[in-house]
């Protein structure tokens, strides 16, 4: 028989009670749904990209046929120069970007719920959170639940506390360490570090933790209504070390369980 239910802890890491553990948390692990829902997510963020159809083609250049011993490729008149064609200077593209191209990648909604209930089972899951990458030596449960006072922690530092007391820090530690600069264009192009994805917080209210937690390096923090596939399993990958307030907790089987 698996686990019933989860400890509660306050936020000095001690026990202060028990909470059942909701069905949601029994649903199979889906990673190829999971990765299906996150890559829907992602494309809704493209942007469409399209090139003038006259680009490269404003030219007088006709090609002056057979003949004269040379390739037949369109020169501008009056000239041996080549134009037009996808391999000049200038010229068009060969096959370039349409508008119309379809970017935007859908799923049946019951798939997208199923990605959604299985990401969450997947953070109550020891070893699927140890296989992420997670340091998680000192967590002391999964999943890890917290009083709803984690709501109200207005400055970094008592968020930091809390984590600390939890044994979620050396998870940060890590993210700390990962960082480094981007290769290649993209650290000219607003992106110039990269570092790996830390714990989420989820709550019921925003009152004052998301200012506070928001300069913890790899922390995220998201209400519970706001909670998606693409926050629990970042990269496509299930499994995030997942930190949850009382009352979230509670909810979630109610805004994401049955079918």
């Amino acid at each position: 028989m698996g686990k019933l239910s989860a400890k509660i802890f306050d936020l000095k890491g001690k026990a202060t009670g028990k909470i059942r553990l909701l069905p949601i948390f029994k649903t199979p692990a889906r990673p190829d749904v999971i990765k299906r829902a996150v890559i829907a997510i992602q494309s809704h963020r493209f942007q469409p990209q399209g090139r003038d159809p006259f680009a490269g083609k404003r030219t007088t250049a006709e090609s002056r046929g057979t003949g004269f011993g040379i390739a037949r490729v369109s020169r501008i008149k009056g000239s041996q120069r080549a134009a037009f064609i996808p391999f000049a200077v200038g010229g068009r593209a060969t096959h370039p970007p349409m508008v119309e191209k379809k970017i935007k990648k859908k799923i049946p909604r019951k798939e997208m719920r199923l990605a959604l209930r299985s990401a969450v089972a997947a953070t109550a899951s020891k070893e699927i959170v140890a296989f992420r990458g997670h340091v998680i030596d000192d967590i002391p449960d999964f999943p890890l639940v917290v009083v709803d006072d984690i709501e109200r922690l207005k400055k970094t530092k008592e968020v930091e506390e809390v984590f600390i007391q939890l044994g979620v820090w050396p998870d940060i530690y890590r993210v700390r360490e990962s960082r480094k600069v981007r290769a290649g264009k993209g650290k000219r192009r607003g992106r110039r570090m990269k570092q790996a994805v830390g714990p989420l917080l989820v709550v019921t209210e925003n009152e004052g933790v998301v200012e506070a937690a928001r300069n913890i390096p790899g922390v995220d923090v998201v209400t519970i209504n706001g909670l998606n596939v693409e926050l629990l399993a970042p990269g496509t990958h299930p499994g995030r070390l997942v930190i949850w307030a009382n009352s979230a907790f509670e909810k979630v089987d109610e805004l994401f369980g049955g079918r």
